[in-house]
């Protein structure tokens, strides 16, 4: 009996040893199989974070240039003011329309010429501006005497403007200046208000990249307008020699059927003439004159 006990235990032993490690097998491949999963997502993941690094990266190159641009020399500064100018014009206006570092009888080369009919004429737009003072006022803004020279230097580009590309019965009676950033276009009217009104009164209109864009886009519209005018006043011609020419044409016609009704009345009228002689010819024919 008690080897049967014994030998019945060591069944029910082996049994559960076979068990526990059939368990141990299947929870070690499940384990396996999800770390095999979770390598594949940490991987992917890493992927991503790699690729979102170089982006940063040259998202960060890219910012470090632009403040290079706006902080290093004029010369770079005004070939990114002029390009961003001349990206959103020929983007926006007909290529008739405009014209860059074009000369003027007067002999000045403004950034761009927007050709309008006169009036109001040609609208010049220039693309530089004083960067140097606003620098300064960036590295220390409680300075008033920094904000007082930004505020003149503006102030006398707005003069230059004024004075060389607004020339009477050459170009229109206002000009643009353009500022290649929205923060500075913000900042001078939120700031500097006495300013933008004196560029006003001087008819020089500050524009940003968006209102430039959105002026362009009226300017377009405009021209539109007068061009499909100017087509529409030379049909109206046209159309008005047209009806001349009909006229005429309806008054010779008129007189050429005169002339065939007074045609036809004198045919009529000879062959009432023949159809009274040919009797008395064919009488007077027939009449015995003593000839035998």
């Amino acid at each position: 009996m008690t080897t049967y006990i014994l030998s019945l235990l060591g069944i029910i032993i082996v049994l559960l040893l076979i068990l526990v490690f059939r368990k141990q097998t299947v929870d070690i491949s499940t384990l396996h199989e999800d770390n095999s999963r979770l390598r594949e997502r940490l991987a992917e993941r890493l992927g991503m974070l790699s690729q979102n690094a170089i982006e940063l990266k040259n998202i960060s190159a890219d910012i470090a240039n632009f403040k290079d641009i706006l902080m290093g020399n004029k010369q770079a500064r005004g070939s990114f003011g002029e390009r961003q100018l001349e990206d959103l014009v020929t983007d926006i206006m007909p290529p008739e329309s405009y014209a860059f570092q074009s000369v003027l009888s007067t002999g000045v080369r403004p950034d761009c010429i927007i050709r309008l009919p006169y009036p109001p004429g040609d609208m010049i737009i220039d693309s530089k501006f004083p960067l140097e003072s606003y620098n300064r006022i960036l590295s220390d803004k409680d300075n008033a005497m920094y904000k007082k020279q930004f505020e003149l230097d503006v102030r006398k580009h707005i003069d230059a403007i004024a004075e060389k590309y607004i020339i009477p019965g050459v170009t229109a009676e206002s000009a643009m200046m353009f500022i290649a950033s929205e923060s500075i276009f913000e900042e001078l009217h939120s700031e500097f208000p006495d300013t933008v009104e004196y560029a006003a009164r001087k008819k020089v209109f500050i524009v940003s990249p968006a209102t430039l864009w959105a002026t362009l886009n009226t300017i377009r519209a405009v021209l539109s307008d007068i061009k499909i005018k100017r087509v529409a006043s030379k049909i109206k011609r046209e159309l008005d020699l047209l009806l001349t020419d009909l006229s005429r044409l309806n008054d010779r016609t008129e007189n050429l059927q005169k002339h065939f009704a007074q045609t036809t009345g004198d045919i009529e009228q000879i062959q009432t003439s023949v159809s009274k002689i040919t009797p008395r010819a064919e009488k007077l024919r027939d009449m015995n004159f003593g000839e035998d």
